[in-house]
């Protein structure tokens, strides 16, 4: 899996490229628990859940079912998201989303279960270039140093690139609007 703070960029990168009259920040802070959020099922661990497991890691938490309930949730929640629901769900959505399509990118694991409860099976995509991350504090190693330095080739620097292009073109089209006819 990506660490934690790159799964947090997308929707980040994202947010900062709309700009605040799009994406509040309280929706802000809700796509970037969004992104997180699947990963909360290494916490099965401690109550032996397997890996392999439906609800294990990787599992359940990391389908589209569960990016769609979340996205539903935070289209629920629009007003204290100060935001429409309609914008709610689909950053949300696609913040949540994100994660586990980052995560069949790594090189590592079992790979995710995006088609749970329809089917159990785990999914990687046929190119996989971001180192895996390790779990708890086998972080702190060099091993941890190389997903550092993968995530940020392979996540970081292209998010970095098309919110630059989003947010160049988000002030483009807002200095056309302001232009008088």
């Amino acid at each position: 899996m990506p660490t934690i703070f790159t799964h947090a960029a997308v929707p980040l990168l994202l947010g900062a490229a709309l700009g605040r009259r799009r994406i509040s920040h309280r929706l802000l802070s809700a796509g970037a628990i969004a992104a997180v959020l699947p990963d909360a099922d290494v916490l099965g661990f401690r109550f032996g859940i397997a890996y392999a497991d439906a609800f294990g890691h990787r599992g359940a938490g990391h389908s589209i079912t569960f990016a769609l309930l979340v996205a539903l949730l935070a289209a629920a929640l629009h007003k204290p998201l100060r935001t429409s629901a309609r914008n709610a769900f689909f950053f949300v959505g696609l913040a949540a989303i994100s994660h586990p399509l980052l995560d069949a990118l790594t090189n590592g694991g079992l790979g995710v279960s995006l088609s749970w409860p329809l089917s159990d099976h785990r999914f990687f995509f046929p190119w996989r270039p971001i180192e895996v991350s390790p779990i708890g504090a086998r972080f702190f190693s060099v091993r941890g140093w190389w997903a550092i330095r993968s995530e940020l080739l392979w996540v970081w620097l292209p998010s970095a690139a098309m919110a630059l292009l989003l947010w160049r073109w988000r002030v483009r089209a807002e200095q056309g609007a302001s232009q008088p006819a």
